[in-house]
């Protein structure tokens, strides 16, 4: 028995030493991809996965000068936002559903489209002037973006100037609260709509232009090719975007709206991610706001899940394999 054993304990250590030669080895051959990989491994734990161990703050009492060790844990009572029916909170989850649905439905698809329109352009000069200028407005803040938009169509702004010298009512748009949803749609579809098409027109780039082709000798017309060859070309690209969009679909653009809530109130204007910041770094309430960061986190998580399950239904790939 004891010679069993002991022959069992110098298997294993003979495989446990062979496993770790082979890591050295390849370690050793890969040391070039290893130096660079590794300060972006560093960064990511750094600033990506330690943070998350801050998340216990949902859980205590948090006070910043108690600090996490010390903070009394409280089980879920930061979360009671949830069955309490808190109405600031319950204002900022419906407000932000329907921004989700507005930017999932309006938003996403531009690129798309641009990327399709740009693509079937013949003059290759236009289509690089075109992709410069819609490229450019992703590159400002959205400080600038809020700015411009207040200058063109606020109340003093040059529209409301031009219809005022020309005798014409003035429309207001800028600080209504019924249009701020609308005026949030438009800004970001003129920010990162043209920033989104990259994506798509590398992926058209790779379409095998002899299907074109043959599709022209059989007599397929522009619509023809775009409905049978162009779109499913897309189809895996698109739902592998569209599934990383709901990951992140709860969150509606924080410094956009905070930058514009003041003019149209917290009842048009709050969302989960300002209510977040409004009730914790502003109210204090650190561990409730931890919390609903938390449940924001989670819904993501599982729309990803469910929307890749849902992938693979309909005989896609999604975000990652069965």
């Amino acid at each position: 028995m004891r010679e069993a054993i002991s022959t069992g304990d110098v298997e294993d250590a003979a495989l446990q030493r062979g496993r770790f030669s082979r890591t050295m080895r390849r370690l050793s051959r890969d040391k070039l991809l290893v130096g660079i990989g590794l300060p972006g491994a560093i960064v990511i734990i750094l600033f990506h996965y330690l943070p998350l161990l801050g998340n216990v703050i949902a859980f205590q009492d948090y006070q910043p000068y108690l600090g996490i060790t010390e903070a009394p844990f409280v089980g879920l009572t930061n979360f009671s936002f949830l069955w309490d029916g808190n109405p600031a909170f319950l204002n900022a989850l419906v407000n932000t559903l329907i921004l989700t649905v507005i930017q999932t439905v309006l938003v996403f698809p531009v690129p798309l489209f641009l990327a399709l329109l740009l693509n079937s352009l013949a003059g290759e000069k236009l289509k690089r002037l075109l992709q410069s200028i819609l490229y450019l407005p992703h590159f400002l803040s959205w400080v600038i973006v809020v700015a411009l938009f207040q200058q063109m169509l606020g109340n003093a702004g040059m529209l409301n100037t031009f219809l005022i010298n020309h005798g014409l009512p003035q429309i207001h748009i800028i600080g209504v609260p019924d249009l701020f949803k609308g005026l949030l749609t438009t800004q970001a579809i003129w920010k990162d709509a043209g920033w989104g098409t990259i994506i798509f027109l590398a992926a058209l780039s790779q379409v095998d232009q002899q299907l074109y082709e043959a599709a022209a000798v059989d007599g397929a017309g522009p619509w023809r090719r775009l409905w049978h060859i162009t779109l499913p070309s897309l189809k895996g690209l698109f739902i592998l975007l569209l599934i990383l969009r709901l990951g992140n679909s709860l969150s509606v653009g924080f410094e956009q709206i905070i930058l514009q809530q003041g003019p149209v109130g917290l009842e048009a204007s709050e969302v989960l991610d300002t209510w977040v910041y409004n009730n914790g770094i502003i109210g204090g309430n650190w561990g409730m706001s931890a919390a609903a960061g938390l449940v924001k986190s989670v819904i993501g998580i599982l729309l990803v899940i469910g929307a890749n399950k849902l992938a693979h239904v309909f005989g896609e790939r999604g975000v990652y394999e069965k």
